[in-house]
């Protein structure tokens, strides 16, 4: 009988002077660690270098969601407590799923202000979750922050610094970081290659930085998250594939967007990817079988997390965890402003 899967089978050691706090500049001098699954090696470059090891032909999808300033702090009404709000995606004009601090004294009916625009609670949700209507959205632009992860302790002096060079679609709480290390020039220099690109987009909510709090990752709710392929998309995705070609996905989040679009393709009586949008909620976990994915480029991730859990699906969790042993040994860069790994 095989064993069950355990959070802490994936659990690591980190010291805490190798999680990045600031980017490194020009974007493409990042550290990268490619990973060949079939040949079980390990080889170092820095990122400008991927051209030398994507081929002609290789297909890479990009998400192409941009953040917005979706943290919020306000005062409750009354009693002038602090609140703060982190957005998670929109459900109509002013209508806002969000995570609300602290959530015990925000329940329903509950009103509070950011920046003198009212804000109500409508519903409450489990794990501090509410449904709240902002009467004035322009305030999100107007007073909205960068909602760093909370391991980053250095303000960011350019806000674009945490957006893709090609981010386009709002609705994001958080980057798809992989893609942080492209560069305009470098995504030109790819396609001269023979590299094509195709887009998604997969706006990142609470389903990718939730931590896992359980002991075994089936018992872990995995939060939904919007996305959508269009119809050029679709056909790029389609033509790779049906032609051998490899499809790289840049980032976990377009990882979650085919492989779940794969699925609801599939149950809709399809035999190929077609236009498609809807909620993504695929936990990604050693033994699933990928569908569409040949490879991935990731950067390094959490402790315990479900993104650990996913690319250890895709590479083997000893292979992962040896590379991230070895990542720590030679003094990478973690998480999100950190250096990159390619899974091939």
């Amino acid at each position: 009988m095989t064993s069950p899967i355990l959070t802490s089978d994936f659990d690591y050691s980190l010291p805490s002077e190798l999680i990045a706090q600031t980017p490194i500049e020009p974007r493409d001098h990042s550290r990268l660690m490619h990973l060949d699954r079939n040949l079980g090696i390990i080889n170092h470059h820095i990122f400008y270098d991927i051209g030398s090891i994507l081929r002609h032909g290789d297909l890479i999808v990009l998400n192409n969601s941009r953040v917005i300033p979706a943290r919020l702090i306000g005062t409750k009404a009354n009693t002038a407590g602090a609140v703060e709000v982190l957005l998670l995606h929109r459900e109509g004009i002013g209508m806002w799923k969000a995570l609300v601090k602290p959530g015990h004294r925000l329940r329903k009916g509950s009103v509070f202000t950011v920046d003198n625009v009212a804000v109500d609670i409508l519903e409450e949700h489990p794990d501090g979750i509410r449904s709240i209507y902002i009467h004035d959205e322009s305030i999100i632009h107007k007073a909205g922050l960068v909602p760093l992860p909370p391991y980053i302790n250095t303000p960011l002096k350019d806000k674009e610094r945490y957006q893709t060079v090609y981010a386009k679609n709002e609705g994001s709480a958080a980057a798809p970081t992989a893609g942080l290390h492209f560069t305009n020039e470098l995504l030109e220099s790819l396609k001269l290659k023979g590299v094509r690109i195709a887009e998604v987009t997969l706006n990142v909510g609470l389903a990718s930085f939730r931590p896992v709090k359980t002991n075994t990752p089936n018992d872990h709710a995995l939060h939904s998250e919007y996305f959508e392929i269009d119809n050029i998309a679709a056909n790029e995705i389609n033509a790779a594939k049906s032609e051998g070609r490899r499809i790289i996905c840049i980032g976990t989040t377009s990882v979650r967007v085919l492989e779940q679009a794969y699925v609801l393709c599939q149950q809709a009586g399809a035999t190929y990817l077609t236009s498609i949008s809807g909620w993504a909620n695929i936990f990604i976990l050693p033994g699933h079988q990928f569908r569409l994915v040949d490879g991935i480029l990731t950067n390094f991730h959490l402790p315990k997390s479900t993104l650990l859990m996913l690319i250890s699906a895709f590479g083997s969790r000893d292979f992962i965890l040896d590379a991230y042993q070895k990542a720590i040994y030679e003094r990478y860069r973690f998480y999100s402003f950190g250096d990159a790994m390619l899974i091939t």
